[in-house]
C-alpha cells in the first residue's frame, strides 16, 4: 500500500503538475500535466501571467482526479524574489511583474546611497542581484506610489498561489528569505529596511516555517477538481530550497549545484557567514530548511533556452540534443563570456549579444551556432570553477565532488565540462530533485518521515545517480 502527494512545480520557463507515490521506503514520481510559462509584455512592462498559471494548475489537479489519485497533501513551490499585491478585500491588484523586467534599473545603485551594500548585507546576507525583491519595492515605490498605497498584502508567489487555492495567506520563510528583506539573525523582517522603503509591517504578514499547513482547498475548488478537501502545505516554497532537500547523501559537509535556468552553486551550513570575504564574493545566506544555504546564483542554462528560443524563432527548429551535438563539433576554449553579466539578464538575442561582448573584450567571436553555445557550456564551466574556489575558501571545507541536481542533470555535456573545469566528480543526479524536496516537505510535515536526515536516505533509495569523472581538457 502506497501514499500520495501532488507537488505543483512552477518554473521560469515551465511548469508541472507530479504525483509521487511513497511505499514506506522510495518515491515513484509520475507527470500528470505539463505546461508553458511564457511571460507576457504589454506596454512596456514584462508580466508573469498568473492566472494562465492558476488555471493550468486546476487542470493538473483535475487530471489527478481523473487519475484516481487521493493525495495526502498539495504543495507548491516556484522561483524566488517576485510577488502579487493584494488589495483590503483580497484582490489582486496587477499581475505580477517579471524579475527580468527593467524597472530595477539603476534601482541597486539609488538603493546603495541610503543604505550601503556592506550595511544591507551584515542586515540581510543575501547575495547582492538588480532583481532582487527590495530592488522591485524601491523602484516601484519610486515609480507608482499609488499601487503601494492601495496594496495591503505582499505575497510571494507560491504563497500568491496557495492563498488562490485555500483563501488563506501566509509567507513561507525559504521563500521570503529570498526577498532581501529579512533579517538574517533575527529570521524575522528588518525593520530598518521596512522604513527606508517605507513599508508597513503588516504588507508582508507573519513568517511561517517550512511545513506549516496553509488550509484545505476552497470549496468550489474541490468541486471543480474532484480531489476533496485535500489539505494544502506550505513546503519550502522557493524551488532551490526543495531542491537542495532532496540531494541523495547522507553526508553533513557537501557542494552542490541545482542546474536549470539558474544555477545555484553552494553549500550547507548551521551558521550564516557574513564576512568581508563572503561579502567580496557575493555569496548568498539563504534560508533552508532549519539549514542556510551558502550559495552563489549563477546565470545558467537561461543563456541555451534563450539562445534556442531567439534560433528557433528565425525558422532553426533545434533540439537540446542538436545544440549538444554542434558544440561538441565546434572548437574548444576559442572564447568565452562572463554568464552573470547584465547585458544577458533580459530575454532576446542571446547569441548577438554573446558575439558582441566576445568583441568588447578582444576575443574572435563566435559565429556558428555550435560555436556559441559551446562558448556558453565553457564559460558555465569555468563560472562554476571559479565558485567552488570561493566556497571553499569562505568555508575552511574542501568539497570532494560536487551533487548536481534538477533539469541540468540531463546535460550530459555540461556535467562532464564542470567536472572537468572543477577537477572534482560530478554526481548527477536526481533530475527532479525540485518536485521530490516539495513531497519530502509534506511528508515531514505530516510526519510521515521525521526529517531532513530520513527524508534525504529515501531520495536515495529512488533515484539513480550518474557520477561523471574529471578528465584532462
Amino acid at each position: 500500500m502506497y501514499k500520495e502527494y501532488l507537488a505543483i512545480d512552477l518554473g521560469a520557463s515551465g511548469g508541472r503538475v507530479m504525483r509521487g507515490r511513497w511505499d514506506g521506503c522510495s518515491i515513484d514520481l509520475q507527470e500528470l500535466h505539463r505546461f508553458s510559462n511564457d511571460a507576457v509584455r504589454v506596454n512596456g512592462t514584462l508580466y508573469w501571467d498568473i492566472l494562465r498559471l492558476m488555471h493550468e494548475i486546476k487542470q493538473g489537479l483535475m487530471k489527478a482526479a481523473q487519475a484516481d489519485c487521493k493525495p495526502e497533501a498539495i504543495g507548491i513551490d516556484t522561483w524566488g524574489v517576485d510577488f502579487g499585491l493584494l488589495d483590503a478585500e483580497g484582490h489582486l491588484l496587477e499581475n505580477p511583474v517579471h524579475y527580468r523586467d527593467a524597472r530595477t534599473e539603476g534601482a541597486m545603485e539609488e538603493l546603495d546611497k541610503l543604505l550601503p551594500s556592506r550595511e544591507l548585507y551584515d542586515i540581510t546576507g543575501l547575495q547582492r542581484l538588480p532583481f532582487n525583491t527590495i530592488y522591485q519595492l524601491f523602484a516601484l515605490r519610486r515609480q507608482r506610489p499609488d499601487l503601494l498605497a492601495r496594496a495591503k498584502r505582499l505575497l510571494f508567489l507560491p504563497d500568491l498561489l496557495g492563498y488562490f487555492l485555500t483563501g488563506n495567506m501566509a509567507t513561507e520563510r525559504s521563500i521570503a528569505r529570498t526577498s532581501q528583506l529579512m533579517d538574517i539573525r533575527s529570521g524575522d523582517w528588518s525593520q530598518h529596511i521596512l522604513d527606508l522603503l517605507e513599508l508597513p509591517r503588516a504588507l508582508l504578514g507573519k513568517i511561517v516555517s517550512s511545513g506549516t499547513p496553509l488550509g484545505a482547498l476552497l470549496p468550489e475548488l474541490q468541486d471543480e477538481t474532484g480531489l476533496g478537501a485535500v489539505p494544502v502545505i506550505s513546503v519550502c516554497g522557493h524551488d532551490t530550497q526543495s531542491a537542495v532537500c532532496a540531494l541523495p547523501t547522507e553526508q553533513d559537509t557537501f557542494a552542490f549545484l541545482s542546474s536549470g535556468t539558474w544555477s545555484l552553486f553552494g553549500t550547507e551550513l548551521d551558521k550564516p557567514i557574513l564576512s568581508e570575504m563572503s561579502y567580496d564574493c557575493n555569496i548568498t545566506n539563504e534560508g533552508g530548511f532549519n539549514k542556510i544555504r551558502f550559495l552563489k546564483n549563477i546565470t545558467g542554462l537561461w543563456l541555451i533556452q534563450e539562445s534556442r528560443r531567439h534560433w528557433n524563432r528565425h525558422g532553426h527548429n533545434y533540439s537540446y540534443a542538436d545544440l549538444e551535438r554542434l558544440a561538441l563539433e565546434a572548437p574548444a576554449f576559442a572564447c568565452s563570456i562572463d554568464p552573470d553579466d547584465p547585458v544577458f539578464i533580459q530575454p532576446g538575442n542571446i547569441p548577438a549579444r554573446v558575439r558582441d561582448y566576445c568583441s568588447r573584450t578582444g576575443q574572435t567571436p563566435p559565429e556558428t551556432v555550435g560555436a556559441t553555445v559551446r562558448c556558453i557550456y565553457e564559460s558555465l564551466a569555468k563560472k562554476y570553477s571559479a565558485t567552488l574556489n570561493m566556497l571553499e575558501t569562505c568555508t575552511g571545507k574542501r568539497f570532494g565532488c560536487i551533487h548536481v541536481i534538477g533539469g541540468g542533470v540531463k546535460d550530459g555535456l555540461l556535467c562532464q565540462m564542470t567536472a572537468n573545469a572543477c577537477g572534482v566528480p560530478v554526481l548527477a543526479g536526481p533530475a527532479e530533485a525540485t518536485v521530490l524536496g516539495n513531497i519530502l516537505a509534506q511528508m515531514i510535515a505530516q510526519g510521515e518521515l521525521s526529517n531532513l536526515k530520513e527524508a534525504r536516505a529515501a531520495v536515495k533509495n529512488s533515484v539513480a545517480v550518474q557520477e561523471y569523472g574529471p578528465k584532462s581538457q
